[in-house]
Parts: C-alpha cells; sequence; structure tokens
C-alpha cells in the first residue's frame, strides 16, 4: 500500500462513517510516519481501522470498503475493521498518534501509530508475520531499542508475556 491509497481509505472510511477522524492501528500505520516507508513494510493491502468518535462504525465501513467488496477489486486495497481494544499498545499511546490530513483526506484525519507503539504491538501480536515486520524496521533504524524498552514497561502486560517481549526486542538489535 502506498501512502496515497492508505489516504483514500482514510478519505473513504470518514465518508462512510460520518467521522472526522480514523484511527489506523495496523502496519500501514507505519505510512503515517514515514510516507515513503521501505517496500517490504508495505505489502499488506489492507489498513486496519475503526472511526474514532463511533468504533461500532468500523463494520460499516469494512461492509463498503473491506476485503471482497467492490471497492477492493477496483482498487486493490481494502479496510479492515478493527476495534479498540485489537491491539495492546503502551500507556498515552493516543498522545503520540501521527496524522495525515491533506486534500488528498478531503478533510478527514487518519490519526496513525507512532512508530514505537505500533512495533511494541506488533512483538506482543508474535504473528511472523508481525515480528518480520519489526525486524525491517530495526533494519531501517526507524525504532531504537531503549525507545522500545521504555514503551514495553509503559505497556500493561502479565510477567511471562513482558519477559517474552523484552528478550524478542534484546534479540532483534543484536548487531
Amino acid at each position: 500500500m502506498k501512502r496515497s491509497e492508505l489516504e483514500h481509505i482514510i478519505r473513504a472510511s470518514g465518508e462512510i462513517a460520518n467521522d472526522d477522524e480514523i484511527i489506523v492501528i495496523g502496519s500501514q500505520a507505519i505510512l503515517g510516519q514515514f510516507p515513503n516507508a521501505p517496500v517490504r513494510l508495505l505489502v499488506s493491502m489492507e489498513a486496519d481501522i475503526y472511526p474514532k468518535n463511533d468504533p461500532k462504525k468500523a463494520d460499516k465501513v469494512e461492509g463498503a470498503i473491506g476485503e471482497g467488496s467492490s471497492f477492493h477489486e477496483l482498487h486493490g486495497y481494502y479496510a479492515q475493521a478493527v476495534g479498540e481494544k485489537t491491539a495492546v499498545l503502551p500507556e498515552d499511546w493516543e498522545n503520540r498518534l501521527v496524522a495525515v490530513n491533506n486534500e488528498n483526506t478531503n478533510g478527514v484525519t487518519g490519526y496513525c501509530l507512532e512508530v514505537h507503539d505500533l512495533a511494541i504491538s506488533k512483538m506482543i501480536a508474535m504473528r511472523s508475520k508481525d515480528l518480520e515486520f519489526v525486524q525491517e524496521l530495526v533494519l531501517h533504524d526507524m525504532i531504537e531499542k531503549k525507545t522500545m524498552l521504555r514503551r514495553l514497561k509503559q505497556t500493561d502486560l502479565d510477567g511471562p508475556m513482558r519477559s517474552a517481549v523484552r528478550a524478542r526486542i534484546k534479540s532483534l538489535f543484536k548487531s
């Protein structure tokens, strides 16, 4: 997905949900902070979103421009409905959101996760594609170990999970 495609999803999601603020939490949130992110970080064709002011309308958005919709067939990318609790995130993540608002979003603001918050959520999800995504962030010097460890401390996790994520973070930065 390219930045212009994310902007299109933000604009369309806002129109469908009648909300001028859309939260983007999945991997394509990287395009908020890094509009020209490396290609290996942009392989996903969906943007995980929910309307900020009425998250329940995420399903309405997915019904209109989600996977298998005519929007998806026409453009090759789509919106995936998620909820406010879909991703486990550090405290105060909302204060670090990166706003995407320009002529392409037509007055709708997409709020994308900051890169370290995104990486923490990926490390907690533990899927192989998420770990590969974070490895790419490290490879391109887009995240810092110190910030990752600080954000981990700010994340509500049980002891074993916190230890596992800490170990994964430390192993990623061993080079």
